[in-house]
């Protein structure tokens, strides 16, 4: 954008920091659009306070005229009364997660590093596996999947959680676009200048690709903390499982703490407030870590194409 000022050309830019009078088209058109996509947000987080009755309204209401914690308080009783208590759940799906997002991250811009500015034989062939992997859903590998984690001896195991969900053949496909218009030339002087491949990778590379490893954290995060196939599949036993299983389990399971059962018509409806919460809980972590990284990604995606 350009705004001529006494007889000078002032250069806005495309994506201004500060307000400025030629935006107010922009927003015309976007916050209707901001509002229609925030609806399911806002009806997330209301919905988790709001009492029983409110719940069972049809139509379903967005904002709870009665806001109450009791759905909360309902949760943490449930869990008191098990064997296993939420917390351990959580820890599991906040440390597994955590590994997932940095291994994940490692290895996927080592991985794009050497199929962009290395040369060795099958590299073409090998990505071409990695773009043929993109079309492959993982009900469709299932059956490999587990054979694979048998083998390995996987089975009851914590790393379970981490090691089936490395791999991210889109982090890999988004991050070499990053990295193949990264200019050879730089990466040739700093060869001659003796820097080794991890020190070209980790002091001129990766400084120049994080929305790509932004968006790539993201996407491995969702994948890991969503994960429902190692606490159904691989998981006997119950300490190991995920904060996303137990969720699962809420409406069959969670019998009222506070005695109104007897006044329902069972602990599927009593359970409706307590998955309300829990759900929150789930999605918070989700949008606190995309509002942090945003920016980025909307970066990400204007330089990849991506929807």
């Amino acid at each position: 954008m350009r705004r001529r000022n006494r007889n000078k050309i002032r250069i806005i830019g495309i994506n201004p920091r500060r307000f400025d009078r030629s935006q107010i088209k922009f927003y015309i058109y976007l916050l209707p659009v901001v509002f229609i996509t925030a609806l399911p947000i806002i009806f997330i987080f209301f919905n988790a306070f709001k009492p029983l009755d409110e719940l069972l309204v049809y139509p379903p209401k967005f904002i709870t005229t009665r806001p109450t914690l009791q759905n909360f308080r309902n949760l943490i009783a449930t869990s008191a009364n098990k064997a296993i208590p939420m917390s351990r759940y959580l820890f599991n799906s906040l440390i597994s997660t955590l590994l997932v997002v940095a291994f994940t991250l490692a290895i996927t811009v080592m991985a794009a590093y050497c199929m962009s500015k290395r040369k060795y034989r099958l590299k073409n062939a090998l990505f071409g596996i990695n773009e043929a992997a993109l079309m492959f859903v993982p009900v469709a590998v299932a059956i490999p999947r587990y054979i694979i984690i048998y083998k390995m001896g996987l089975i009851d195991n914590f790393l379970v959680h981490v090691i089936p969900l490395l791999a991210l053949p889109v982090g890999l496909y988004l991050v070499k676009q990053f990295i193949d218009d990264f200019p050879d030339s730089v990466v040739e002087a700093a060869r001659i200048d003796g820097a080794s491949d991890y020190y070209i990778l980790r002091k001129v590379i990766i400084p120049n690709i994080t929305p790509a490893l932004a968006t790539v954290a993201i996407l491995a995060f969702q994948s890991s903390w969503n994960s429902l196939e190692a606490s159904y599949y691989y998981i006997n036993n119950e300490a190991l499982k995920s904060f996303s299983f137990y969720m699962t389990t809420l409406t069959a399971n969670s019998g009222n703490a506070n005695g109104m059962v007897g006044q329902m018509t069972g602990n599927t409806v009593a359970g409706l407030g307590i998955q309300a919460a829990a759900a929150l809980i789930m999605f918070i972590p989700n949008l606190i870590l995309f509002v942090i990284l945003q920016s980025r990604v909307m970066n990400t995606m204007s330089h990849s194409g991506m929807k």
